[in-house]
């Protein structure tokens, strides 16, 4: 039996023996994280530098189900690390550009950017990163030299920010994914596609987190509830006692309503036009649900009169603009902000009387919450660590990497929030 291996087994021998507190069992989760980081880098060592065959789920054509191709994944260059993607999840951004209907296609593409993973090798220039870490790669990054990476109110790192027309890697433009069968290059997604079981990402947008963290909840950490509890907690920075409205109540939107429980909001309301999500209001403990269908009058106006005279905070996460349009109208004049979180059509323009802004009504938006990725998201890893942040109750649906396709339906028919895909099942 390998050492590690061995170490693993009497431990668990021990635990079962022992009747000691759960700061031994604390402290043993940390020894076996430790020994499986040492026991995968040591089994990554045999494929550093080599091209990898895997299997990924490969999007054609626009809005055609996804195929399960064999792929190679080249090794990772300089500032690059090689991950082998253990857990990713279906966002809506992923939806938005398989769809292509309102941005230019572009296939054949290995889409995900949500996702969870362990490091098998890195290139040239990377020291803060070794084989074995656990950690989230990003669509976003902190390069950590340029202005916005220096300025603490941005995190719209020049070099890494999102770009969702970049098909290859930064440093040379090419693709680190061909198919095995005819070398055809597959372009990347957002700097991640993660719908890969190995992708290759800059270094400046990989995360590490402690090993002790699920990988399959950690997932859920590199997009969605960074974006909705930042968009509370590091742009909208309501006062405690505040009203906040939450317009659309998917992951995004619930991450918001756990923002604005953590900031102490005395009225959490929730807007959608799905009455399923009436049961996903109370789950997560919104103190109101609005139906927009179920009223004759514009919600602006039913907003304002349940908050007398206008909400204190709006967070718009649907990315239709006639809601970002109701979020402004429904703030109170003096000190209201509202959000803008969701991703609206490349076509969108969004109106408004510029009397809004003379009676001190504030409109802005965000990209992953205002969150600098290395320096900002481990205070989330933080909050869940020590119970203050539960990731599980997002998760509503699992399928393997085969099954792929299943997480695009849920998302379309709107059931359920995130579906977490095995990557390795």
């Amino acid at each position: 039996m390998h050492s590690l291996q061995k170490q693993r087994s009497l431990l668990f021998q021990y635990l079962r023996s022992s009747s000691n507190s759960n700061n031994i069992i604390h402290n043993s989760k940390m020894i076996l994280s430790s020994s499986s980081s040492l026991l995968l880098a040591s089994n990554f060592s045999s494929t550093a530098g080599k091209v990898i065959p895997c299997k990924a789920a490969v999007a054609w054509e626009a809005g055609k189900p996804l195929v399960i191709e064999d792929v190679e994944v080249a090794p990772p260059q300089a500032k690059e690390v090689r991950i082998n993607i253990k857990y990713s999840s279906l966002c809506h951004t992923d939806l938005y550009f398989w769809e292509s209907k309102s941005v230019p296609p572009v296939f054949p593409r290995i889409l995900g950017h949500e996702a969870s993973g362990v490091v098998e090798s890195v290139g040239d220039g990377v020291s803060n990163l070794k084989p074995g870490d656990h950690v989230l790669p990003l669509f976003t990054g902190e390069c950590g030299e340029c202005p916005n990476c220096k300025c603490e109110d941005s995190n719209m790192c020049e070099v890494l920010r999102i770009n969702p027309t970049r098909e290859g890697m930064i440093s040379d433009g090419k693709s680190r994914f061909s198919t095995i069968k005819d070398k055809e290059p597959i372009s990347h997604f957002l700097g991640t596609s993660t719908f890969s079981q190995y992708t290759v990402v800059h270094s400046g947008s990989v995360v590490k987190i402690n090993p002790t963290l699920p990988l399959d909840k950690a997932c859920l950490l590199s997009c969605s509830i960074s974006t909705g509890i930042g968009s509370i907690l590091n742009v909208a920075k309501p006062k405690k006692g505040a009203s906040i409205a939450i317009f659309g109540l998917g992951t995004v939107g619930l991450a918001a309503a756990e923002g604005a429980k953590i900031a102490g909001a005395s009225r959490i309301i929730g807007i959608d036009k799905n009455p399923n999500k009436l049961e996903y209001a109370r789950k997560f403990g919104l103190t109101d649900f609005v139906n927009p269908e179920e009223h004759e009058r514009p919600v602006h106006e039913v907003l304002k009169e349940m908050t007398n005279g206008g909400v204190d905070r709006c967070i718009e996460c649907t990315g239709n603009i006639n809601a970002l349009m109701s979020a402004m109208e429904a703030l109170h004049d003096g000190w209201g902000v509202a959000v803008l979180v969701g991703v609206p059509s490349g076509d969108a323009v969004f109106k408004t009387n510029p009397f809004n802004f003379l009676n001190e009504k504030t409109i802005t938006g965000t990209t992953f919450g205002n969150y600098k990725p290395k320096t900002g998201l481990p205070t989330l890893v933080d909050m869940f660590m020590n119970n203050k942040l539960e990731l599980g109750k997002f998760i509503t649906h699992r399928v393997p990497l085969s099954e792929i396709n299943k997480a695009f339906d849920y998302m379309i028919k709107g059931q359920g929030l995130r579906t977490i895909i095995d990557m390795n099942d």
